[in-house]
């Protein structure tokens, strides 16, 4: 693109009159003025790129004001040029170039050269326009001038004014001003749409009676304005910004907190979920790398996933979690105690009696402090704030023991200060009035240095000052519902300050790092505004968005050991290791992504593969490499040839290529995955056997044969074909039934006219099952194989009975039909036929109750249905009790499931429970109820729209182990007593089951099983039921326990003797705790005899409330009914 289309226009203005106009041009890129008469009419000029950091200088206008001239410079420039404030002038020139003959220039024409700061500058003119009707004008760096080039990171901040005007009335100018970063790459910028080319040569510029060109003659003023550069980003753009080349740092500081993280062994722990190695990770990246870096490692670790990305969190959790996670690490490491040395300072909670020699204290540690912002101007306000002294009196006097209720003074103070200081400022309170959180905007100032000594106890150790260095600023830009945060730092003791924003750091001023984030009022607000508008929001605001949120001091006796230097030599030697391996195994990615075309993805599988494999097919193309029976993955080159394939793959296998030949699989209409046809032309490419396939849209897939005998050296391969003598290629698999496993055997070659019956001495042979009366290691019986018959071998004496099946697809597995031949079967190449050891009804019983599988069809229904189920016990604690895990089909029956279990347990199937687990939590659920008809895919997953299917696991039951059948259990109910032992101050709770129609008495003496109790205790113990912390009925023995709710609260006690030996005169009432008030009652409620004397001493022996506990109790008398009004007792 042309350097020239980088350019100023506003195309979009929409100008109804001069004060539109005036207020208009402070949202746009640039400003027209037009000389005389005090009127200001606007021309719309294009903006073809408008950038962000360009800010364009338009003065402020006043009619009151008359109009400078435009051979009038110094005027003219403080008319069009208003200084920046806080930033620092450096170089300031003032050119005009007299045209002579406008009409005879060319397209594109440049200035003569003037110097501006050491540099040229020239102006680039477009007369007839750049592409518009319009005359284009544009200010350039003069470097760029035939081999000339621009210094090596030359560029110059500037403010700068074109200006055309009529030499002989320099009333009548038109001016076009703007901001931009000068560089090699954005050499001009100026504005497409200058002038309107007619008017300019119209007989009367706006009413002025001469024309802008007038004679052919017209001169161009060029006002330019070089300002320094206080960060080095003024303007940037931050195109190819690099944040580490411009700063000249590693960036991330606290060096010796980084020294400590690398001082944690992590090298026999490298795991993402371990927050050490991943920030050990993170700061050694930081240190070699030249580009940004993700802390996705580290949040992960912490257990952040990927949403949380879009959620805002909380900084100053994320610290906590830090450094605990730290700590953690680091303990019995030569690293221990290494934070706390650095961050943890101490601080004393105390309470100090006023009129006796007493005081109350408890020193803690703290990591960070707390501030509070409302009601704070300034960071000493805040501390004054939290060390200020609360006086307890009155109501609220505190008890000293030994000296009874006393006035005193409570506060905190600080025995010591961190070397690093971390101070949270709370930006972010519950306002009552919303009943929302929101976010406080006050003005709050912090300053650069700060001393802390004044808010140090008396007796805490001064011998060092207390003197603090401000090292950074975090800032919290929105509100508490959206926001960002981003950071000033300053690395060195005599530095900068930085600003890390994201991946982009930047230099920043003193007053951008301080002053810009105390918050409070936006400063020169007018022109009618009503604030500024919230990027996140987008609502307009007087106040700042953005504030300080937490500051970071160091103390400045301790700046050089906190900030040392390190090297390379400090960080694990391991990190270097493991990064220079991944950068390795990404750099070989990177390569093979670029050679992809040249090679082709080539799965290949084996005789000894399809043994190892167990599962439907010959093998699944799916599973991962290091799977039993996996395919093993290749990637060749596609020139290379079929012999020199089989080449590779012999080698790896340490034997001849001439023993093995391939074949190509497809895929059937029945969705398995078979051998075809072998490839006979080893001299051809992979990819012309590949497209010659038809698979072009589908993974390359091999079978890798081995010859079964060789002849001459040269293998002797089967018949292939259609005619009559050739041989089928068949798999076979075996099905053991005592060990419920399902395994290949390997391939045989049948002929077509070959019975089903013929293959029985080939299962012999492959199985090791004797033909001469031997016994066998596969069949326990040792009995002789022959020729099958209706599915199952004919047996003598010595012969198992065999049952043979096809493996069709899936879900298709039929018995074979022994007299049949294999071509009446459709037996093909690369067909499955599956064997095992026929049952009997009754042998086959006792495996079906189990949930086992009888016979090869049951157990592919298995493999088609299975569940891998996690089995955990209610009581974790018991050792008895196992975590474990079994197969198990979706259509496996309660009764069964149960029957497995109890396998599993070495307990009776009647007395296991199981309850379903809650996903969220993974606490069980209700126990489930016996069901007969349901299996364990509907147990697992109910109905969609059942109230049992929220939020349930699939994967997981949770099992417990009962005294009693389950049958027996659901016909009684668990009603939960809590045993009061000792008055009102300990319990002991019961679950206890009790028939369904049975009675308290029945209640009780499950209570005194489960306790221990002895009969003479037991007589004595009564029940009663409490709602709402007041006792609403005691119980009877014979009280019926049928219309008990499960939820009830009941409480059981023995009868205390002052109530057992209580005379006709004395009278018992309930009694109830509450705080402040009747309707907010706690605590167990408790049953009392009244008597006229020592009632506290009785009612204390009663509950086994004592010492200051008692003290603090108050009595009240409260009349019948829950609205009763205390009345309390002085006496």
């Amino acid at each position: 693109m042309d350097p020239v289309s980088r350019n100023l226009d506003s195309e979009d203005m929409d100008i109804n009159s001069p004060e539109d106009a005036v207020a208009d041009m402070k949202t746009q890129l640039g400003d027209l003025q037009i000389g005389g008469g005090g009127e200001m009419l606007i021309d719309e000029y294009d903006a073809v790129d408008e950038k962000p950091d360009v800010a364009i200088i338009t003065p402020d206008d006043s009619a009151e004001e008359s109009e400078p001239l435009a051979d009038d410079f110094e005027a003219m420039r403080a008319r069009t040029q208003v200084p920046i404030p806080d930033l620092e002038i450096a170089h300031e020139a003032v050119h005009t170039w007299h045209i002579e003959n406008y009409r005879g220039l060319s397209n594109r024409e440049r200035g003569p050269k003037f110097d501006c700061g050491g540099h040229p500058w020239r102006v680039l003119l477009f007369p007839r326009g750049n592409n518009v009707d319009h005359a284009s004008m544009y200010l350039e760096q003069g470097h760029e001038d035939g081999d000339e080039k621009a210094p090596e990171g030359w560029y110059a901040c500037v403010q700068f004014t074109l200006l055309m005007w009529n030499r002989n009335d320099p009333s009548i100018y038109i001016s076009h001003s703007a901001n931009h970063r000068f560089n090699a790459e954005e050499a001009d910028w100026g504005f497409t749409r200058f002038a309107e080319i007619r008017k300019m040569f119209a007989p009367s510029w706006e009413g002025k009676g001469r024309p802008m060109v007038e004679n052919d003659a017209v001169n161009i003023s060029t006002y330019i304005r070089i300002y320094k550069d206080p960060t080095g980003v003024l303007w940037h753009n931050f195109i190819n910004y690099n944040s580490k080349k411009e700063t000249g740092m590693s960036l991330y500081f606290t060096n010796a907190f980084r020294k400590a993280i690398y001082a944690i062994p992590t090298e026999n722990e490298a795991d993402r979920r371990n927050s050490a190695w991943a920030l050990q990770r993170l700061f050694y990246l930081l240190q070699t790398n030249e580009d940004a870096v993700s802390t996705q490692e580290l949040t992960g670790s912490f257990g952040w996933e990927t949403k949380h990305i879009f959620e805002q969190q909380d900084v100053q959790e994320l610290s906590r979690i830090l450094m605990e996670r730290m700590e953690e690490r680091m303990k019995g490491t030569e690293a221990e105690n290494a934070l706390p040395r650095m961050f943890v300072g101490k601080m004393k909670t105390y309470i100090s009696c006023i009129n006796v020699d007493y005081e109350s204290s408890r020193i803690e540690d703290f990591w960070d402090i707390q501030l509070n912002v409302s009601g704070n101007r300034c960071l000493d306000d805040s501390f004054r704030d939290y060390i200020q002294v609360e006086t307890m009196d009155g109501e609220n006097k505190y008890f000293a023991e030994g000296h009874g209720l006393q006035d005193a003074r409570k506060g905190v103070i600080f025995e010591s200060f961190p070397q690093v200081l971390h101070l949270q400022l709370k930006r972010f309170e519950y306002d009552i009035n919303r009943d929302a959180m929101t976010k406080v905007n006050d003005r709050y100032e912090f300053p650069e240095i700060w001393d802390a000594s004044p808010y140090l106890s008396e007796s805490a150790d001064k011998s060092e000052p207390y003197t603090y260095q401000l090292h950074g600023v975090l800032v919290h830009s929105g509100d508490f519902n959206a926001g960002h945060y981003y950071a000033f730092l300053k690395p060195t003791a005599d530095g900068y300050f930085y600003r890390f924003d994201d991946d982009r750091v930047t230099r920043a001023t003193m007053k951008e790092a301080l002053e810009e984030n105390f918050g409070g009022d936006y400063a020169n607000i007018s022109d009618g505004n009503t604030g500024v508008r919230n990027p996140y929001t987008r609502k307009l605001s007087t106040k700042r968005s953005m504030s300080a949120y937490m500051l970071v001091y160091i103390r400045q006796s301790r700046l050089a050991q906190i900030l040392q230097d390190v090297s390379d030599a400090d960080s694990p030697p391991h990190l270097a290791k493991q990064l220079n391996e991944e950068r390795a195994a990404i750099e070989r990615r990177r390569k093979e992504r670029e050679e992809q075309h040249l090679y082709l993805h080539v799965g290949v599988i084996d005789e000894d593969s399809f043994k190892a494999y167990q599962g439907f097919d010959l093998t699944d193309w799916n599973l991962p490499a290091t799977a039993p029976g996996a395919p093993k993955p290749y990637r060749t080159l596609r020139s290379s040839t079929v012999a020199d394939f089989i080449k590779l793959l012999a080698e790896e296998r340490m034997m001849p290529p001439e023993q093995y030949r391939l074949w190509i699989m497809v895929n059937r209409q029945n969705k398995t995955i078979r051998p075809d046809q072998p490839i006979f032309d080893v001299d051809e490419t992979i990819e012309t056997v590949y497209n010659k396939s038809g698979s072009r849209d589908r993974p390359f897939r091999l079978w890798l044969e081995r010859a079964a005998e060789m002849q001459d050296g040269k293998p002797k391969w089967p018949e292939y074909g259609t005619s009559s003598t050739a041989q089928i290629l068949i798999f076979l698999k075996y099905f053991d039934v005592d060990n419920q496993s399902l395994m290949g055997v390997g391939p045989i070659y049948m002929s077509k006219h070959s019975k089903v019956s013929d293959m029985v001495p080939h299962l012999s042979s492959r199985m090791g099952w004797s033909n001469q009366n031997s016994k066998s290691s596969s069949s326990p019986s040792g009995k002789q194989s022959l020729p099958i018959t209706n599915g199952v071998a004919s047996s003598s004496e010595n012969v198992p009975p065999i049952s043979l099946y096809e493996e069709i697809k899936h879900s298709m597995i039929e018995p074979m039909k022994p007299k049949c031949t294999l071509q009446q079967a459709e037996i093909q190449d690369g067909d499955i036929i599956c064997f095992q050891r026929a049952l009997s009804e009754s042998e086959a019983g006792p495996i079906t109750a189990s949930a086992l599988c009888p016979d090869a069809r049951h157990f592919y229904d298995l493999l088609l249905n299975r569940l891998t189920i996690k089995f955990s016990p209610k009581t974790v604690n018991d050792p008895n009790n196992e975590i474990f895990d079994l197969v198990l089909s979706k259509k496996t029956t309660y009764d069964q499931l149960a029957a497995r279990v109890a396998e599993q347990l070495r307990v009776e199937p009647s007395h296991v429970r199981f309850s379903t687990v809650i996903a969220t939590t993974g606490k069980p659920k209700q126990p489930l109820r016996r069901m007969v008809n349901a299996n364990l895919w509907q147990i697992l997953n109910p109905y969609p729209n059942s109230y049992n299917n929220s939020g349930q696991r699939s994967d997981m039951l949770i099992y417990e182990i009962l005294e009693m059948s389950v049958t027996e259990l659901e016909s009684k109910k668990v009603l939960k007593v809590t045993f009061l032992t000792e008055g009102i101050t300990k319990e002991d709770t019961y679950d206890i089951l009790v028939p369904k129609n049975g009675t308290i008495a029945d209640l009780l003496r499950g209570l005194q099983r489960k306790g221990n109790m002895s009969d003479a205790l037991i007589e004595h113990v009564r029940i009663f039921e409490v709602q709402g912390c007041r006792i609403q009925r005691e119980f009877v023995p014979e009280d019926s326990v049928a219309l008990l709710m499960e939820t009830i609260t009941l409480y059981a006690e023995v009868c205390p003797e002052e109530e057992t030996e209580a005379g006709d005169q004395d009278r018992a009432i309930y009694a109830f705790h509450f705080d402040k008030e009747v309707m907010r009652p706690h605590g167990i409620p408790f049953k009392f005899v009244l008597k006229p004397a020592h009632t506290k001493e009785r009612i204390s022996k009663r509950t086994h409330i004592k010492g200051k506990q008692f003290d603090k109790i108050k009595f009240n008398v409260v009349g019948r009914g829950k609205f009763g009004i205390p009345e309390e007792l002085q006496d």
